[in-house]
Protein backbone atom coordinates (compact mmCIF):
# COMPACT_ATOMS: atom_id res chain seq x y z
CA UNK A 1 0.00 0.00 0.00
CA UNK A 2 2.82 2.26 1.09
CA UNK A 3 4.60 1.70 -2.38
CA UNK A 4 1.70 2.45 -4.48
CA UNK A 5 0.55 6.00 -2.65
CA UNK A 6 4.21 6.35 -3.02
CA UNK A 7 3.79 5.68 -7.09
CA UNK A 8 1.04 8.26 -7.36
CA UNK A 9 3.25 10.65 -5.76
CA UNK A 10 6.07 10.12 -7.80
CA UNK A 11 4.02 10.34 -10.81
CA UNK A 12 3.01 13.81 -9.76
CA UNK A 13 6.38 14.84 -9.13
CA UNK A 14 7.32 13.53 -12.53
CA UNK A 15 4.66 15.60 -14.11
CA UNK A 16 5.66 18.89 -11.99
CA UNK A 17 9.32 18.54 -13.35
CA UNK A 18 8.26 18.00 -16.67
CA UNK A 19 10.03 14.20 -16.21
CA UNK A 20 7.65 12.51 -17.89
CA UNK A 21 9.64 12.03 -21.35
CA UNK A 22 12.72 11.93 -19.69
CA UNK A 23 13.35 7.91 -20.20
CA UNK A 24 12.51 8.24 -24.10
CA UNK A 25 12.08 4.72 -24.33
CA UNK A 26 9.95 1.82 -22.39
CA UNK A 27 10.06 -0.05 -20.73
CA UNK A 28 14.15 0.18 -20.38
CA UNK A 29 15.26 4.05 -19.96
CA UNK A 30 17.93 4.66 -22.06
CA UNK A 31 18.06 1.00 -23.28
CA UNK A 32 19.32 0.02 -19.55
CA UNK A 33 18.73 -1.03 -16.17
CA UNK A 34 19.81 1.66 -14.98
CA UNK A 35 20.55 4.60 -17.25
CA UNK A 36 23.76 5.99 -15.15
CA UNK A 37 25.54 7.86 -17.97
CA UNK A 38 22.09 9.84 -18.57
CA UNK A 39 21.06 10.13 -14.55
CA UNK A 40 20.17 13.73 -13.56
CA UNK A 41 16.93 14.66 -11.16
CA UNK A 42 14.29 14.27 -14.18
CA UNK A 43 15.77 10.88 -15.65
CA UNK A 44 15.72 9.35 -11.69
CA UNK A 45 12.04 10.97 -11.09
CA UNK A 46 11.19 8.57 -14.22
CA UNK A 47 13.10 5.91 -13.56
CA UNK A 48 12.61 5.39 -9.98
CA UNK A 49 8.46 5.98 -10.82
CA UNK A 50 8.74 2.45 -13.20
CA UNK A 51 10.75 0.72 -10.62
CA UNK A 52 8.24 1.62 -7.88
CA UNK A 53 5.64 0.41 -10.83
CA UNK A 54 7.57 -2.94 -11.02
CA UNK A 55 7.56 -3.79 -7.79
CA UNK A 56 4.14 -2.89 -6.95
CA UNK A 57 3.32 -5.48 -9.94
CA UNK A 58 5.08 -7.99 -8.52
CA UNK A 59 3.53 -7.90 -5.08
CA UNK A 60 0.24 -7.80 -6.43
CA UNK A 61 1.14 -10.97 -8.36
CA UNK A 62 2.69 -12.38 -5.20
CA UNK A 63 -0.92 -11.41 -3.43
CA UNK A 64 -2.89 -12.75 -6.00
CA UNK A 65 -1.09 -16.34 -6.29
CA UNK A 66 -1.41 -16.63 -2.58
CA UNK A 67 -4.70 -15.74 -2.11
CA UNK A 68 -5.63 -18.39 -4.56
CA UNK A 69 -3.96 -20.98 -2.88
CA UNK A 70 -4.62 -20.44 0.08
CA UNK A 71 -8.76 -19.34 -0.80
CA UNK A 72 -9.79 -22.15 1.53
CA UNK A 73 -8.84 -20.31 5.12
CA UNK A 74 -9.25 -16.40 3.52
CA UNK A 75 -12.52 -14.45 2.76
CA UNK A 76 -14.49 -15.50 -0.30
CA UNK A 77 -14.16 -12.29 -2.10
CA UNK A 78 -10.38 -12.15 -1.51
CA UNK A 79 -8.88 -14.23 -4.17
CA UNK A 80 -11.05 -12.18 -7.11
CA UNK A 81 -10.22 -8.75 -5.07
CA UNK A 82 -6.69 -9.91 -5.75
CA UNK A 83 -7.21 -11.13 -9.27
CA UNK A 84 -8.80 -7.20 -9.94
CA UNK A 85 -6.07 -5.43 -8.47
CA UNK A 86 -3.65 -7.55 -10.61
CA UNK A 87 -5.58 -6.62 -13.43
CA UNK A 88 -5.69 -3.20 -12.77
CA UNK A 89 -2.09 -3.00 -12.75
CA UNK A 90 -1.74 -4.60 -16.10
CA UNK A 91 -4.16 -2.04 -17.37
CA UNK A 92 -1.62 0.40 -15.14
CA UNK A 93 1.18 -0.57 -17.02
CA UNK A 94 -0.15 -0.37 -20.51
CA UNK A 95 -1.20 2.83 -19.84
CA UNK A 96 2.19 3.92 -18.44
CA UNK A 97 3.92 2.92 -21.85
CA UNK A 98 1.58 4.66 -23.74
CA UNK A 99 1.56 7.65 -22.01
CA UNK A 100 5.74 7.58 -22.72
CA UNK A 101 5.04 6.05 -26.57
CA UNK A 102 2.71 8.62 -27.26
CA UNK A 103 4.46 11.21 -26.26
CA UNK A 104 2.10 12.51 -22.64
CA UNK A 105 -1.25 12.79 -24.84
CA UNK A 106 -3.54 14.39 -22.09
CA UNK A 107 -6.22 11.69 -22.37
CA UNK A 108 -3.78 8.67 -21.82
CA UNK A 109 -2.26 10.47 -18.49
CA UNK A 110 -5.83 11.03 -16.93
CA UNK A 111 -6.81 7.45 -17.84
CA UNK A 112 -3.44 6.42 -16.01
CA UNK A 113 -4.08 8.30 -13.21
CA UNK A 114 -7.44 7.39 -12.90
CA UNK A 115 -6.57 3.38 -12.50
CA UNK A 116 -3.82 4.57 -10.16
CA UNK A 117 -6.70 6.36 -7.86
CA UNK A 118 -8.89 3.32 -8.21
CA UNK A 119 -6.40 0.45 -7.27
CA UNK A 120 -5.20 2.65 -4.17
CA UNK A 121 -9.40 2.63 -3.21
CA UNK A 122 -9.44 -1.00 -4.08
CA UNK A 123 -6.21 -2.27 -1.97
CA UNK A 124 -7.31 0.39 1.07
CA UNK A 125 -10.39 -1.26 1.52
CA UNK A 126 -8.98 -4.80 0.81
CA UNK A 127 -7.00 -4.24 3.97
CA UNK A 128 -9.32 -2.58 6.32
CA UNK A 129 -11.70 -5.46 5.17
CA UNK A 130 -9.24 -8.22 5.86
CA UNK A 131 -8.32 -6.35 9.29
CA UNK A 132 -11.85 -6.65 10.35
CA UNK A 133 -11.98 -9.99 9.29
CA UNK A 134 -9.33 -11.42 11.69
CA UNK A 135 -11.01 -12.55 14.47
CA UNK A 136 -10.99 -10.66 17.94
CA UNK A 137 -12.47 -10.30 21.44
CA UNK A 138 -15.91 -11.71 21.73
CA UNK A 139 -18.00 -7.91 21.10
CA UNK A 140 -20.38 -7.33 23.50
CA UNK A 141 -24.13 -8.23 22.92
CA UNK A 142 -24.41 -4.27 22.39
CA UNK A 143 -21.80 -4.62 19.93
CA UNK A 144 -23.17 -7.38 18.27
CA UNK A 145 -26.36 -6.45 17.29
CA UNK A 146 -25.20 -2.82 16.46
CA UNK A 147 -26.60 -1.29 13.02
CA UNK A 148 -24.76 0.92 10.76
CA UNK A 149 -27.40 3.78 9.78
CA UNK A 150 -28.25 3.01 6.25
CA UNK A 151 -27.23 6.22 5.07
CA UNK A 152 -23.57 5.92 6.02
CA UNK A 153 -22.76 3.54 2.97
CA UNK A 154 -23.97 6.23 0.43
CA UNK A 155 -22.60 8.75 2.12
CA UNK A 156 -19.31 7.51 1.96
CA UNK A 157 -19.66 6.52 -1.79
CA UNK A 158 -20.88 10.13 -2.73
CA UNK A 159 -17.46 11.77 -0.94
CA UNK A 160 -15.41 9.06 -3.28
CA UNK A 161 -17.34 10.00 -6.16
CA UNK A 162 -16.62 13.77 -5.41
CA UNK A 163 -12.69 13.52 -4.32
CA UNK A 164 -12.01 11.15 -7.13
CA UNK A 165 -13.80 13.49 -9.87
CA UNK A 166 -11.75 16.37 -8.08
CA UNK A 167 -8.70 14.16 -8.35
CA UNK A 168 -9.59 13.72 -12.32
CA UNK A 169 -10.10 17.47 -12.82
CA UNK A 170 -6.61 17.98 -11.19
CA UNK A 171 -5.09 15.30 -13.37
CA UNK A 172 -6.38 16.80 -16.31
CA UNK A 173 -5.61 20.32 -15.32
CA UNK A 174 -1.87 18.96 -15.07
CA UNK A 175 -2.12 16.66 -18.50
CA UNK A 176 -3.10 19.90 -20.60
CA UNK A 177 -0.84 22.46 -18.43
CA UNK A 178 -4.45 24.02 -18.31
CA UNK A 179 -3.54 25.94 -15.23
CA UNK A 180 -0.23 27.27 -15.80
CA UNK A 181 -1.58 28.19 -19.49
CA UNK A 182 -4.71 30.39 -17.72
CA UNK A 183 -2.14 31.91 -14.79
CA UNK A 184 -0.02 33.19 -17.60
CA UNK A 185 -1.83 33.86 -20.99
CA UNK A 186 -5.69 33.47 -19.78
CA UNK A 187 -6.37 30.63 -22.09
CA UNK A 188 -8.02 27.31 -21.01
CA UNK A 189 -9.21 28.59 -17.15
CA UNK A 190 -12.28 26.81 -17.72
CA UNK A 191 -11.28 23.64 -16.64
CA UNK A 192 -9.34 25.15 -13.74
CA UNK A 193 -12.74 26.95 -12.94
CA UNK A 194 -14.33 23.48 -12.79
CA UNK A 195 -11.51 22.12 -10.02
CA UNK A 196 -11.91 24.87 -8.06
CA UNK A 197 -15.89 24.74 -8.46
CA UNK A 198 -16.23 20.98 -7.47
CA UNK A 199 -13.50 21.45 -4.34
CA UNK A 200 -16.50 23.10 -2.71
CA UNK A 201 -19.10 20.05 -2.67
CA UNK A 202 -15.87 17.79 -2.33
CA UNK A 203 -14.93 19.34 0.70
CA UNK A 204 -18.32 19.84 2.06
CA UNK A 205 -18.99 15.89 1.83
CA UNK A 206 -15.93 14.80 3.54
CA UNK A 207 -16.45 17.37 6.62
CA UNK A 208 -19.93 16.04 6.60
CA UNK A 209 -18.50 12.57 7.47
CA UNK A 210 -17.08 13.79 10.97
CA UNK A 211 -20.31 14.82 12.33
CA UNK A 212 -22.37 11.62 10.69
CA UNK A 213 -19.83 9.44 11.85
CA UNK A 214 -20.72 9.88 15.43
CA UNK A 215 -24.29 7.76 14.75
CA UNK A 216 -21.92 4.75 14.11
CA UNK A 217 -21.92 2.06 16.48
CA UNK A 218 -19.23 2.75 19.36
CA UNK A 219 -17.18 -0.39 17.76
CA UNK A 220 -16.89 1.44 14.74
CA UNK A 221 -14.41 4.38 16.34
CA UNK A 222 -11.50 3.85 14.24
CA UNK A 223 -13.87 4.82 11.39
CA UNK A 224 -14.72 8.03 13.50
CA UNK A 225 -10.54 8.70 13.70
CA UNK A 226 -10.69 7.99 10.31
CA UNK A 227 -13.51 11.13 9.46
CA UNK A 228 -11.31 13.28 11.64
CA UNK A 229 -7.96 12.62 9.46
CA UNK A 230 -10.39 12.99 6.66
CA UNK A 231 -11.32 16.53 7.47
CA UNK A 232 -8.13 17.56 8.56
CA UNK A 233 -6.72 16.75 5.17
CA UNK A 234 -9.68 18.52 3.35
CA UNK A 235 -8.54 21.69 5.28
CA UNK A 236 -4.87 21.22 4.54
CA UNK A 237 -5.78 20.66 0.43
CA UNK A 238 -7.83 23.52 0.34
CA UNK A 239 -4.99 25.62 1.98
CA UNK A 240 -2.49 23.68 -0.48
CA UNK A 241 -4.51 24.46 -3.02
CA UNK A 242 -5.19 28.10 -2.85
CA UNK A 243 -1.34 28.43 -1.69
CA UNK A 244 -0.19 26.73 -5.26
CA UNK A 245 -2.63 29.34 -7.50
CA UNK A 246 -0.81 32.07 -5.04
CA UNK A 247 2.59 30.70 -5.84
CA UNK A 248 1.53 30.87 -9.61
CA UNK A 249 2.71 27.02 -9.65
CA UNK A 250 6.15 28.05 -9.49
CA UNK A 251 7.22 26.26 -6.02
CA UNK A 252 7.33 22.20 -7.43
CA UNK A 253 7.38 21.63 -3.71
CA UNK A 254 3.97 22.70 -2.87
CA UNK A 255 2.30 21.37 -5.67
CA UNK A 256 3.57 17.90 -4.80
CA UNK A 257 2.60 18.26 -1.63
CA UNK A 258 -0.94 18.92 -2.68
CA UNK A 259 -1.05 16.15 -5.05
CA UNK A 260 0.31 13.86 -2.09
CA UNK A 261 -2.64 14.92 0.52
CA UNK A 262 -5.11 14.50 -2.34
CA UNK A 263 -3.52 10.54 -2.70
CA UNK A 264 -3.14 10.15 1.15
CA UNK A 265 -7.30 10.87 1.20
CA UNK A 266 -8.39 8.69 -1.59
CA UNK A 267 -6.46 5.98 0.55
CA UNK A 268 -8.47 6.87 3.66
CA UNK A 269 -11.88 6.71 2.42
CA UNK A 270 -11.25 3.58 0.65
CA UNK A 271 -9.89 2.04 3.81
CA UNK A 272 -12.91 3.59 5.42
CA UNK A 273 -14.98 1.78 2.53
CA UNK A 274 -13.81 -1.34 3.03
CA UNK A 275 -14.55 -0.98 6.50
CA UNK A 276 -18.16 -0.38 6.36
CA UNK A 277 -18.41 -3.02 3.74
CA UNK A 278 -16.76 -5.67 6.05
CA UNK A 279 -18.83 -4.59 9.37
CA UNK A 280 -19.64 -7.61 11.22
CA UNK A 281 -22.45 -6.07 12.50
CA UNK A 282 -26.36 -6.88 11.46
CA UNK A 283 -30.46 -6.10 12.85
CA UNK A 284 -30.47 -7.16 16.25
CA UNK A 285 -32.83 -10.77 15.39
CA UNK A 286 -36.75 -10.16 16.76
CA UNK A 287 -37.87 -11.01 19.92
CA UNK A 288 -40.62 -13.39 19.99
CA UNK A 289 -43.91 -12.18 21.60
CA UNK A 290 -45.37 -13.91 23.83
CA UNK A 291 -49.08 -13.63 24.49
Amino acid sequence: MVALVALVVIGGATRVMQAGLACPDWPLCYGSLLPGGQLNLQVFLEWFHRLDAFVVGVALLVLAAASWQARSRLPAWLPSASLGALLLVAVQGGLGALTVTRLLAAPLVTAHLATALTLVVLLSGVHQALVVSIPGPIPSAEDRFAVVPRWWLPLLVLCGVLVLSQCLLGGSLASTWAAERCLTAGEGCELLWRHRLLARPAAIAVLLLLPASWALPPAQRWQRWACLASALMVLGQVLLGITTLRLGLAVPAVTIAHQTVAALLVALLGANLGRTLASPFRPAPAVPSHG
